[in-house]
């Protein structure tokens, strides 16, 4: 009796393998497009849309020109050059996507809809391309009918964005950076090409195929060189959460994060605040003069952290929801762990609710310009952050955002929400201006007063060493609040506090400077 032998399945059809490779490859080209776009123009609710939208409608229209002509047009040739015709113009976004994404910020649109020309450059076109795959594929089907072709290509082409989605998230996104992204997605359409053009591929497409796949690897070396216009790239990365850059200038080593100026460190005295804003973190020590615990939410380059540690008898906690951030901390930015500091990798409200310790100060230091986590922000975390303070305890926010004018909303709801928890709050501007700058919300559960007066006496009587007469002369001990909402849990409409500032500059004061720094 002749042994059983297993069958197996029939290799996929050429249009079946091209409508796969398609879904695939847009999905992953729109979750890249979150992570180019949001440098320069943020990565809120309103960036995010545009790029969904933007997306839906290139494809649709690639669909609708694509089942057109499918019937005369559509053979195994035709999605060769489609497939190449898209890797060809991701080799044009690797190579000129910075310039292009620059040049279109020039565009006089409201700041919520100010990414919409960027990602209509960038990405419609590729897009576009990869419509017109599935009618094409529809066509060239085995199958007899047109509901039986139709089902199967959505159903491949739905595959293939999943694996597209999963693939890019949770493998290139956390290993690669945007410009190997970039080429992994080319070569896979020019890989899809030459598979569907073989065998008997022609010189035609066999020339095409190399030249496209020279031009990809090209821009993509071109992308890994290791300069900027902001200084020498000594580390980038993509994390799980964001762009992340390490750029040396000068002594001056700076970490951005989505292409925004975070932290700073002067690699010849790595505890000196480069920043001025960093400098406000001393003012606590004016308020309360016994502060042994201090937890820091949020650690960047961890300034904060480090010179407390170095200069004050305290336990410093540091929580920092981003592992890269504290991989790059400690190899870059001089941050040694040790019983006095004490790192978490995790969520910041996470962390508070899990921990029954009691801290003298909570620093929040986990806003940037335009991306903030909305869980960190209302009622209901401040309620959460003052059970975790001593009697005395005090709560200090670095906030993003403009001290008055229609850039402001944001500033002034987050103080409207912590003036709700906390019976005394103050704030300090870091910049004598209206932009875009760090202010320093400072909240006490001691409900006593402390006056402008009362801070540059224990400036001088006190010895917490910092000199911080300049920062104490921008005291504020009100705010007019009432046309800004109550951030709650429930409601919380962060996106729309941070719109007017998406198209504003962002100043930083520094401090080995006589004048402030633009950034954003």
């Amino acid at each position: 009796m002749a042994p059983l032998r297993t069958r197996l399945p029939p290799p996929p059809a050429k249009p079946e393998l091209a409508v796969f490779a398609s879904g695939m490859t847009s999905m992953g080209l729109e979750i890249l497009a979150g992570r180019m776009i949001a440098p320069q123009f943020g990565s809120s609710i309103f960036t995010w849309g545009s790029i969904i939208g933007v997306f839906l409608a290139a494809l649709s229209l690639g669909y609708l020109r694509g089942g057109a002509s499918a019937a005369s047009r559509a053979s195994h040739n035709r999605l060769v050059r489609l497939l190449l015709g898209t890797a060809l113009y991701v080799a044009v976004v690797i190579f000129v996507g910075d310039t292009l994404l620059r040049a279109s910020t020039a565009f006089p649109l409201p700041s919520r809809f100010a990414s919409l020309p960027a990602i209509i450059l960038l990405f419609a076109p590729p897009t576009y391309l990869l419509g017109f795959i599935s009618p094409y594929a529809a066509e060239l089907s085995d199958k007899q009918s047109t509901g039986a072709a139709s089902g199967r290509v959505y159903a491949i082409g739905t595959v293939g964005s999943i694996l597209g989605a999963f693939g890019t998230t949770f493998l290139l996104i956390p290993s690669l950076s945007i410009t190997q992204i970039g080429l992994v997605l080319g070569l896979i359409a020019v890989g899809t090409a030459v598979l569907i053009a073989r065998p008997g591929m022609t010189t035609d497409q066999a020339v095409g195929s190399a030249a496209v796949a020279l031009l990809l690897v090209a821009a993509a070396g071109s992308g890994l060189a290791g300069l900027s216009i902001e200084g020498q790239i000594v580390y980038q990365t993509q994390t799980p959460y964001q762009e992340l850059q390490v750029i040396d200038l000068g002594d001056t080593r700076t970490l951005y994060l989505d292409g925004q100026r975070h932290s700073a460190m002067d690699l010849s005295d790595p505890n000196r605040h480069v920043f001025g804003y960093t400098r406000y973190f001393h003012l606590p020590l004016l308020m309360n003069d016994d502060i042994d615990n201090v937890l820091f939410i949020g650690g960047g380059g961890f300034t904060g952290p480090k010179r407390f540690v170095a200069d004050y008898n305290v336990t410093v906690d540091v929580v920092e929801i981003d592992p890269e951030v504290i991989s790059v901390a400690k190899e870059y930015f001089a941050v040694e762990e040790s019983d006095r500091l004490r790192i978490h990798n995790m969520d910041g409200r996470q962390y508070l609710r899990q921990t029954n310790q009691t801290y003298d100060l909570i620093v929040l230091d986990a806003y940037q310009k335009d991306k903030v986590p909305f869980q960190l922000t209302t009622e209901e975390f401040m309620q959460l952050a003052e059970s975790r303070l001593s009697d005395d305890g005090i709560l200090f926010a670095n906030i993003i955002s403009a001290p008055q004018g229609s850039a402001s909303q944001f500033y002034r709801s987050e103080y409207k929400t912590i003036d709700a928890v906390f019976p005394r709050v103050y704030s300090f501007p870091t910049v004598d201006a209206t932009v875009i700058q760090n202010i320093e919300i400072i909240a006490t559960k001691n409900g006593t007063l402390i006056t402008r007066e009362e801070l540059l006496a224990r400036n001088t009587e006190r010895d917490i060493g910092i000199d911080l007469r300049s920062e104490i002369r921008n005291y504020r001990a009100t705010e007019n609040t009432a046309d800004v909402p109550l951030l709650r849990d429930g409601q919380a409409p962060i996106d729309s506090l941070l719109d007017p500032q998406v198209d504003q500059r962002y100043v930083i004061q520094e401090t080995n400077r006589t004048n402030a720094t633009a950034t954003g």
